[in-house]
């Protein structure tokens, strides 16, 4: 399996698979994003319909090493990597460490108190950002970080 930017996450596609590609412990989480935009239609259809945005993640490992991931929750919503689907720009691009986005997927961290603290950057759309607050805790049971 390759993926490539602006190419979405295949449905299939393994937590085991991503790690295999990717030295970013945040790979399993956008794969549980993923898993839980395609598991349920109407949901999918709600994120869609509240979120109208794309959402780009620029994120930090440990060895500060970049990846970039998207959401597209304005389109088809999928999830994969880079910037944004081919095609498209994000609306927002967030940029933050490996480790704070394992944080704020798993529910131990506040988006809010990473912005305020310095530890998550926005840009483009603020208020877009906060749209994506829901599936990300629809993912939250799934995501073992």
């Amino acid at each position: 399996m390759s993926l490539k930017k602006g190419m979405p996450l295949s449905p299939d596609c393994t937590s085991q698979k991503l790690m295999e590609i990717d030295s970013h412990p945040s790979s399993a989480a956008f794969d549980v994003i993923n898993q839980t935009l395609q598991a349920n239609e109407a949901d999918r259809k709600d994120a869609l319909g509240k979120a109208k945005a794309i959402f780009a993640f620029n994120l930090k490992n440990s060895s500060g090493e970049e990846a970039a991931w998207y959401l597209d929750l304005k389109n088809k919503g999928e999830v994969g990597q880079g910037s944004a689907p081919a095609g498209d720009k994000a609306d927002v691009t967030l940029s933050l460490s490996d480790s704070d986005f394992a944080q704020l997927v798993t529910g131990k961290a506040n988006a809010q108190r990473l912005f305020m603290g310095g530890k998550l950057k926005i840009k483009g759309n603020i208020m877009k950002a906060t749209k994506m607050e829901p599936i990300l805790k629809k993912a939250q049971g799934g995501a073992k970080l």
